[in-house]
């Protein structure tokens, strides 16, 4: 394994663990908390939030994978751009499952009295969202490459 990749798989492993801490012990307690004084919100907010929860960690696994890739020198693969493509679309699941629960974000926000909720929702969507777009500028580029060594590969 080389180093570099072995970094960035640590810091991807890292980047789920606050994620995974916050789905076992804190959505649950705050959501039994939130039952109370929001009943008709709590189920959704609650899948939506595990929703995101799924979408991130496929992403993870998928970068984790596409790591791998590039440990065995296929880099340049149609597996990688099958990698980002799935990448893209959790990006794009993440930030879909936030805009649509933004009404409720900002009706809980309005009654809490708390307008910093709507701040989180927004960061969420738009880095997801960026995200997306990365993963999809890299997955042309990866595309344009691959096509470049097969077609220089076939040169004589």
């Amino acid at each position: 394994m080389k180093r570099e990749t072995f970094f960035l798989k640590i810091a991807v492993f890292l980047m789920g663990l606050p994620v995974l801490s916050l789905c076992i012990l804190v959505v649950p307690r705050v959501a039994i908390k939130a039952a109370q004084h929001f009943p008709k919100t709590t189920l959704f907010a609650v899948i939506v939030v595990y929703a995101t929860a799924i979408a991130y960690f496929v992403a993870l696994y998928t970068t984790i994978k596409l790591l791998s890739y590039i440990d065995q020198n296929i880099a340049f693969s149609e597996r990688s751009v099958k990698a980002l493509i799935t990448i893209k679309y959790c990006a794009i699941i993440i930030s879909s499952l936030y805009v649509v629960a933004m009404p409720m974000i900002y009706y809980v926000a309005e009654v809490d009295d708390a307008p910093g909720l709507i701040i989180i929702g927004m960061v969420i969507i738009f880095a997801s969202f960026i995200v997306a777009v990365f993963a999809a500028v890299l997955q042309k580029l990866l595309k344009n490459a691959i096509d470049i060594k097969s077609e220089n590969d076939l040169t004589v």
